[in-house]
């Protein structure tokens, strides 16, 4: 016990919902009585004449957060304006409630041809992309007397803030940021031409220089070319979402409602948990919402739809996994890691790529749930939704998504069944392999199978907030990445050239990135008294190009810390790899205590005792 992880320090800032007063708000029960009237009473079904994805962009306008905003009222009436300050207490893009201080200002406001807000959406407190100044039209749709004093007045905005957003903010961000990205990449080719005249003299070195930039450039070209696949409201086939769990205590709850209160049939949809013998309160938060759950069976089905089980030892993340899959009813099974949460419609989109039946797997969007906690979690927000807006989406061009990631994903169950003995047995170098097994089932789906990445099914997941707990996460995952790198390099020309020929290449550059760096900032300074002007001008291109398309896609705050991260990755990640050349059999965790992690422990103070035993001997 003693090797319990310590509790965290840090608060995690995350998007803050007006919780709904029903438990799955999203679910249509089985007797039909949920109707599609929505709190702004409006018939959402109908007055997106059926469209499904005008449907979801409703409902999701119609998502309130908590807020607490200094907003401006001015009132136009016959005597002149009147401007008072009132405080914002929940915000989404169709309206706000605010306070007012007394019932003068609910008199200004009744009398008023014409009401004008004016606030401020901070970071953090609306979905990314939100933030900015808003000056709006908006109408008085009901009151509210809380005492005396205190009146909350909801407002509807004349027109939604997405609209308001497109007006004032989008068409200058849409213009600065494709122009950036224009001038970056037309930088980066004239830097490449240079590489091609300047060959002979390096070649090793230029050729390098253009492989890399070549990779780069098509990740944003096929990137740009991806399109997700349309939601056809008629393919809904059975799905069964999987979660594994292991001393997630704090996230296990609010993961199983997100699994469970989808908008999809309830015949077909259930959800199981793995506990993997946790040595927290997990299995007490397991059944403790569980139990809540099923008080709604009358409605819901409940009790045939969720089920959770706990191993009997700590057997691995793949063990529970495969529990799941056996227990499985239906033909898709869904991976979901035990920290992220669905967006309501995540598996309505995750299914629809599957109307092909080649297709084997896909993958979801992986989000970051606690952006603003730190300069550490708005790198990683940046990263995450590059890494998988651009670098996923440019391989789900070619039908080959090299990773379909952990915190959502969707497989054939037949297919899983097949390599299941594997999966659970793999070794590498004698080292039995126990992270990784995205990357390793993904694996066994892509050599006779097609993979693809859903844009649309959309997941948040918790990301480390220390840079002690994050190095040792993305040391992980270098090492899983080598590993079935090298494993899928075997049967990768197969597949379609040009996805087989960026595939080689995406696998050289990061494994000679730390060379090249050396060599261009160790040995050419020293030994040819060369200063290093293209190749840091290089870096700070890339990091620009990562920032501009954040910007261009997202529209969101935190662009600018797509730079820093670049930054961070050539100071302190490039230098990852080497140390995951020569250790990457090893079957650690790092961030939590699995019994291999647990036994890494005890074999490291066993040495610090023997060493003490023979310093004392001395």
């Amino acid at each position: 016990m003693k090797y319990l992880k310590k509790k965290r320090t840090e608060k995690d800032i995350l998007l803050e919902q007006r919780q709904d007063r029903r438990l799955l708000s999203n679910v249509k029960d089985m007797e039909e009585n949920r109707t599609n009237i929505d709190r702004r009473g409006k018939n959402i079904l109908k007055d997106c004449e059926g469209k499904a994805e005008d449907f979801i962009k409703s409902k999701r306008e119609g998502i309130r957060y908590h807020a607490s905003y200094e907003v401006k009222v001015i009132c136009f009436l016959e005597s002149g304006k009147k401007i008072f300050s009132c405080r914002g207490i929940d915000i989404s893009a169709t309206g706000i409630l605010i306070k007012l201080s007394d019932e003068k200002e609910l008199t200004y406001i009744n009398s008023a041809s014409r009401v004008i807000l004016k606030f401020r959406i901070l970071p953090g407190t609306m979905p990314e992309g939100y933030e900015m100044k808003v000056k709006i039209e908006a109408h008085m749709t009901r009151t509210q007397k809380n005492n005396e004093k205190e009146v909350l007045c909801g407002f509807e905005f004349k027109e939604t803030l997405t609209q308001h957003l497109k007006k004032r903010k989008d068409r200058y961000v849409l213009f600065i940021s494709s122009l950036l990205l224009f001038f970056i990449t037309v930088f980066i080719l004239l830097m490449r031409a240079e590489s091609i005249i300047y060959f002979k003299f390096n070649k090793y070195l230029y050729l390098y220089s253009i492989i890399a930039a070549i990779f780069l450039l098509s990740r944003y070209l096929f990137g740009a070319m991806y399109r997700a696949a349309p939601i056809d409201e008629k393919h809904t086939p059975g799905v069964s979402i999987l979660i594994p769990c292991f001393n997630e205590e704090q996230w296990i709850q609010k993961t199983i409602l997100s699994c469970i209160n989808q908008d999809y049939p309830v015949d077909k949809l259930e959800v199981i948990v793995i506990d993997d013998c946790s040595n927290d309160r997990s299995v007490d938060k397991i059944k403790e919402i569980v139990e809540k759950l099923h008080d709604e069976a009358d409605y819901y089905d409940t009790k045939n739809r969720v089920r959770y089980f706990v191993q009997e030892r700590n057997q691995g993340k793949r063990d529970a996994l495969a529990r799941g899959v056996i227990e499985a009813k239906h033909d898709l099974v869904v991976f979901v890691d035990s920290d992220s949460f669905l967006d309501p419609f995540a598996i309505r989109n995750l299914v629809q790529p599957f109307k092909d039946p080649k297709m084997g797997g896909v993958s979801g969007r992986t989000d970051v749930a606690n952006t603003y906690t730190n300069g550490l979690t708005k790198m990683q927000s940046v990263r995450y939704y590059i890494a998988f807006r651009i670098m996923k989406a440019a391989e789900a061009y070619f039908d080959a998504v090299t990773c379909l990631s952990g915190p959502l994903s969707c497989y054939k169950k037949e297919i899983i069944v097949e390599h299941m003995d594997e999966w659970l047995n793999q070794e590498f170098l004698g080292q039995h392999a126990t992270f990784g097994d995205d990357r390793s089932m993904t694996n066994f789906v892509l050599k006779k199978h097609r993979t693809s990445y859903q844009d649309t099914a959309v997941c948040t997941t918790i990301v480390p907030k220390e840079y002690s707990v994050f190095l040792k996460q993305q040391m992980r995952w270098k090492r899983s990445w080598l590993r079935e790198s090298i494993i899928a390099g075997k049967f990768m020309w197969k597949k379609e050239p040009f996805m087989a020929l960026f595939f080689y290449m995406g696998l050289i550059v990061p494994i000679a990135a730390p060379i090249v760096v050396l060599y261009n900032l160790i040995y050419v300074p020293i030994v040819q008294n060369v200063y290093p002007t293209t190749f840091l001008v290089g870096i700070l291109m890339m990091s620009f190009m990562m920032s501009a398309a954040q910007l261009l896609l997202r529209k969101s705050s935190t662009w600018v810390f797509g730079m820093f991260f670049c930054i961070y990755y050539e100071a302190v990640l490039l230098w990852q790899m080497p140390i995951a050349w020569v250790t990457f059999w090893k079957s650690t965790w790092g961030t939590r205590m699995t019994p291999q992690d647990i036994e890494e422990l005890e074999r490291k103070e066993k040495k610090k005792e023997f060493r003490k035993i023979m310093e004392d001997k001395k």
